[in-house]
């Protein structure tokens, strides 16, 4: 089948549908009817969206069908969400070059926070993650270096990356796995939002929180991080340490 126009070939402006005809019983509706987003995609992205749903969201799987570096998939991925609605095109501005204000930390540390801090300098300073319902998060090194924005996070100040060392900490505590708890419904102290759980923790031990405080719970965008950066497994309900990062240990 066609793949159906929604621009015009000789002015290029968008193109509405004006009828539509039953091949049936030959009924016909008049009026101005508009494409949805999906018509709107391009041959590529259209490709790359059918790859992406049969290989149930697996982006190395839809790099190794499409033969994409794993930069190419995720800008047509970005390109496509873009295209969708689904992220700000800002998402998508070239990113800035910090490189030479702050120098590339040592590449051997095993700290979460230089590790996290380096993979977003080789990346221009920014990066997309996503959660683990696949919601894209646009994570940015702050100008002081020391920081993470996240369109995600709306807080002020921004989360420093030394949180991901207290994230890590309370992982090896806990045998290399800890709840990631509920910071939303839950005060400080409670089961699901005690020392024990990664909000639990990020509360007490970072936020400097009592015992019967509430928290603010940034846990869904940090696990994200910690997963792209290959330091934790994004589970459902639980961070557990990657087999790649306990071999640095």
């Amino acid at each position: 089948m066609q793949k159906l126009l929604t621009t015009c070939p000789t002015c290029g402006q968008e193109l509405h549908i004006s009828a539509l005809q039953c091949a049936s019983c030959g009924l016909e509706l008049r009026n101005s009817f508009s494409f949805s987003p999906f018509e709107k995609l391009n041959t590529e992205q259209s490709t790359f969206l059918m790859t992406f749903l049969r290989c149930r969201g697996n982006l190395s799987t839809v790099q190794t069908e499409l033969s994409l570096s794993y930069p190419a998939a995720k800008k047509q991925l970005d390109d496509l969400l873009i295209a969708l609605g689904l992220l700000d095109a800002d998402a998508t501005m070239p990113a800035l070059d910090v490189s030479s204000v702050f120098p590339l930390e040592d590449s051997t540390s095993i700290l979460p926070s230089e590790i996290i801090k380096t993979k977003l300098l080789q990346n221009g300073g920014r990066a997309v993650v996503y959660t683990a319902r696949k919601l894209p998060c646009e994570i940015r090194i702050t100008s002081d270096g020391t920081s993470m924005w996240c369109d995600k996070l709306p807080i002020h100040p921004p989360y420093q990356f030394s949180v991901f060392d207290k994230v890590v900490e309370l992982l090896l505590i806990r045998g290399g796995s800890a709840r990631k708890g509920n910071g939303r419904n839950c005060k400080l102290g409670d089961p699901d939002c005690n020392e024990t759980t990664v909000v639990g923790y990020i509360g007490k031990h970072y936020s400097g929180k009592s015992d019967g405080d509430s928290v603010y719970d940034p846990v869904f965008v940090l696990a994200a991080v910690l997963e792209w950066a290959d330091i934790a497994h994004n589970g459902r309900g639980a961070l557990t340490l990657t087999p790649g990062y306990l071999a640095k240990l």
